[in-house]
C-alpha cells in the first residue's frame, strides 16, 4: 500500500504505467550499474553493452505483459463493481484456487449475491404491507399495469372488518394485529391465484377478481363470512367479528370509477348493518 501511494505521482491515472516504470527501473539498475563500472574502468565492450541492453529490454517487455495479463481479473472485477447499475453487481466467472485474483472473484460474487438478495427484499417490501404479507396499494397497481385490459376485466371487492376499533380498544393492538394477519391468510387462501388480495389501508383490503362477475365475487365472500362465523377471528363482547363488503364490476382502465362504486356500496353495507355484502349495482336500483 505504501509504495502504491508512494509511487501515485508519476502516473496518478493509470496502476498499469506505474508498473511499467517500477519494472523499467529494477530491471535496468543492474545494466546502468554494469555500464557505469566499464566506462570508468575502461572495460566497455560495446557489442556485448549492446546485447545486454536488448535482453534487458525485452525482459522488461516480457514481465510488463506478465504483469498485465496477471492484472486482467482485477480489471474486470473492478468493472463488475463500477459498472454496476441500479445498485445490482454483475458476477464474474467463479476462479479456482485460493490466490488474490480466485478471493477477489469470490468477493465480488458473494457481494453481488448479496446485493441481489437485497434488491429482491426490498421489492418485495415495496409492494407488500409489512404486517399482512399481501400487497399493498402500490403492489397491486404494479400488477394491474403488467396485465392486458383483458387480463384486468374482473369483480372488485372493498372488504372492511366491523367494528374494529373496538378489537384494539377492547382486545388490544397485538389481538388487532393477529385479526388482521388472520383475515388476510383467509382472503388470500380463499379466492384463486390468479385473484389479487391487498390490504387497502387500516382494516379496509381489496380483492381484485380477475376474470369473475360480480355474482361470482360475492359468491367467494359469502364463503369467507360463513367460514369466520364458524371460526371467528376474535370476538366483541359476545359477538363473533365480522366484515362488510362492496362489489362492483371493474377493470384497470376504469379502476379508479370501480372503486368509487365499490366504496360506496361497502358504506351502504355499513349503514345497513353491518355483516353483509352489497353490490354496487343494489345501492342504485
Amino acid at each position: 500500500m505504501r509504495l502504491y501511494l508512494a509511487s501515485s505521482f508519476i502516473f496518478p491515472r493509470s496502476l498499469q504505467l506505474r508498473l511499467f516504470a517500477v519494472c523499467f527501473v529494477g530491471t535496468h539498475l543492474p545494466l546502468a550499474a554494469f555500464l557505469a563500472w566499464a566506462a570508468t574502468t575502461s572495460r566497455l565492450d560495446w557489442p556485448g553493452a549492446i546485447v545486454v541492453t536488448v535482453a534487458t529490454l525485452l525482459g522488461t517487455v516480457i514481465a510488463v505483459g506478465g504483469i498485465y495479463a496477471l492484472l486482467a481479473p482485477i480489471d474486470v472485477a473492478a468493472r463488475a463493481l463500477n459498472d454496476a447499475g441500479d445498485g445490482e453487481i454483475t458476477p464474474v466467472p467463479q476462479l479456482s484456487g485460493s490466490d488474490l485474483a480466485a478471493r477477489l472473484f469470490a468477493g465480488v460474487n458473494r457481494a453481488a449475491g448479496a446485493t441481489a438478495e437485497r434488491m429482491r427484499k426490498l421489492s418485495r417490501e415495496a409492494i407488500s404491507d409489512p404486517l399482512t404479507g399481501v400487497l399493498n396499494r402500490r403492489g397491486l397497481l404494479q400488477r394491474l399495469d403488467v396485465l392486458s385490459e383483458h387480463e384486468t376485466t374482473g369483480a372488485l371487492a372493498l372488504v372492511d372488518m366491523d367494528h374494529f376499533k373496538l378489537v384494539n380498544d377492547l382486545l388490544g393492538h397485538e389481538t388487532g394485529d393477529r385479526v388482521l394477519q388472520d383475515f388476510a391468510k383467509v382472503l388470500a387462501g380463499t379466492v384463486r391465484h390468479t385473484d389479487l388480495v391487498a390490504r387497502w389501508g387500516g382494516e379496509e383490503f381489496l380483492v381484485f377478481f380477475r376474470g369473475a362477475t360480480e355474482a361470482q365475487a360475492q359468491s367467494v365472500l359469502m364463503r369467507i363470512a360463513e367460514r369466520i362465523r364458524n371460526e371467528p377471528l376474535a370476538h366483541v363482547g359476545e359477538r363473533p367479528l365480522t366484515f362488510s363488503a362492496g362489489t362492483t364490476a371493474a377493470s384497470r382502465r376504469t379502476l379508479e370509477e370501480a372503486l368509487r362504486r365499490a366504496d360506496a356500496a361497502l358504506y351502504e353495507a355499513k349503514h345497513r348493518g353491518r355483516a353483509r355484502i352489497l353490490s354496487s349495482a343494489e345501492i342504485r336500483s
